[in-house]
């Protein structure tokens, strides 16, 4: 069988359009879930099929390229000028990263820490190991909640603000780690919840990560006005339960106004998808969010800077 150039365009742009479409409805399934962490992906090769249109001579190829162009450009353009205005004057800078936990690469960590300063900072997948190497750390951060775990679900507060509230919850259905904690910064009190739900591949595991977000609004309920809520959450701002935690925690998304910011595989960049993220309060103002340099991990780091 003869494969043509125009036949492969043909296919990718019948492929693109499918799944732009598919994941566009409310089907609670993983299969379909996990297809709509590409947005950004759908909107660029979109795009470039339609500058390669002359060679795409079927209208309802290109009728269906244009729709999808449309579709995926309503996801992904608002992320990139949806800002909303600083209104806080304490400012506080906060550093996430999954490290990996089979990474040894400690030093490439602290390098980013020295130049970034951050005030807060929340670890994912600290082993014993890891554990044991940011004790280093601890004259610039005294005040810390590290839960050490084998496998990939361990995690790390470190901070330079007191913590005047600090615990693990084990988070259902898998016990993995949770920390909620306060922080004092100066006369307020910041809220945290930090977590790492299971990654979402086959029902059962994402059932799993669904259960833990279902719990998650209820350890965000705090006398304190300033809140947020830290970690790599497996799913992207597109996915219908992520939208469910949003709109039960009350928080939205940091990146918003800042771009989309893919944190993951790094060894994949044309796949990256942002499934590491902040969500904040209302009394909580971002002026910056980006992704930092890269640890020997297989996600980037996100480097968040807010007002109170």
């Amino acid at each position: 069988m003869r494969v043509s150039i125009v036949g492969l365009l043909e296919a990718a742009a019948v492929v693109t359009v499918l799944f732009s479409i598919v994941t566009l409805l409310p089907i609670d399934y993983h299969g379909v879930q996990l297809f709509t962490h590409f947005r950004l992906q759908y909107l660029v090769v979109a795009l470039i099929l339609l500058l390669l249109a002359k060679w795409l001579q079927n209208p309802w190829i290109i009728g269906g390229l244009v729709i999808t162009v449309a579709i995926n450009a309503a996801y992904v353009l608002p992320w990139y000028f949806d800002k909303h205005e600083s209104t806080g004057e304490t400012g506080l800078k906060v550093l996430h990263a999954n490290v990996l936990s089979r990474n040894s690469e400690y030093e490439r960590l602290f390098e980013l820490i020295n130049v970034e300063q951050p005030d807060v900072i929340v670890l994912q997948e600290i082993s014993p190991a890891w554990a044991d190497e940011l004790q280093s750390l601890q004259p610039a951060y005294p005040f810390t909640q590290i839960e050490a775990r084998e496998g990939n679900f361990g995690i790390a507060l470190l901070s330079r603000y007191p913590l005047t509230l600090s615990e693990v919850v084990e988070s259902p259905p898998l016990n993995y780690p949770t920390i909620v904690a306060d922080v004092a910064i100066g006369e307020q009190t910041l809220h945290l919840v930090l977590t790492h739900p299971m990654i979402p591949l086959g029902g059962t595991f994402y059932s799993a990560r669904n259960e833990q977000f279902e719990t998650l609004p209820t350890l965000l309920d705090s006398d304190s006005d300033a809140r947020l809520l830290v970690g790599d959450l497996n799913t992207s701002m597109w996915d219908v339960h992520y939208r469910s935690l949003e709109q039960a925690s009350g928080l939205r998304n940091a990146r918003a106004g800042f771009g989309i910011v893919p944190t993951w595989p790094v060894y994949l960049p044309f796949a990256m998808i942002p499934i590491d993220h902040v969500l904040v309060s209302g009394a909580v103002s971002v002026t910056g969010f980006r992704s930092g340099a890269r640890i020997g991990s297989d996600h980037l780091p996100l480097v968040v800077t807010v007002t109170l």
